[in-house]
């Protein structure tokens, strides 16, 4: 059975800072590659949105192993969650050629906190009804 698993130390982080992260795999054959990508994508109503922010090709000659990786995160933009919408940030892997592929979510925000949106009262529009 093959499998691929992404490990870091904290599921939430402060822009700037360096996420570290463990990546293992185990194969049947041997791998060409893992690509570790960093991404930000929004869920909820509306089109979603998908950014790749960062990626790094990590060379791998092996069938298992691990490999430690550190990631400095942007600055931005912060996790956040609101009623209609969210954005979510994570890792992901993906083995060459195999197209396996793992993904461990994250918040990153102030204080390592997402920011939740909520409303702030009714516009002059809506209070005239």
């Amino acid at each position: 059975m093959n499998t691929l698993q992404i490990d870091t130390d904290y599921d939430a982080y402060y822009p700037g800072s360096d996420l570290q992260a463990i990546i293992t795999w185990d194969f049947e054959s041997k791998l060409n590659a893992i690509e570790l990508r960093l991404t930000w994508n929004t869920a909820g109503k509306g089109t979603r949105d998908l950014a790749v922010v960062q990626t790094e090709e990590i060379a791998v000659d092996t069938m298992n192993g691990s490999k430690e990786v550190t990631i400095r995160l942007p600055w931005g933009p912060y996790s956040f969650s609101g009623k209609l919408i969210s954005l979510i940030w994570a890792i992901e892997v993906v083995a060459r050629p195999k197209k396996e592929s793992a993904r461990k979510e994250f918040t990153m925000g102030p204080d390592a906190n997402e920011v939740f949106l909520t409303s702030v009262g009714k516009s002059p529009m809506e209070s005239h009804g």
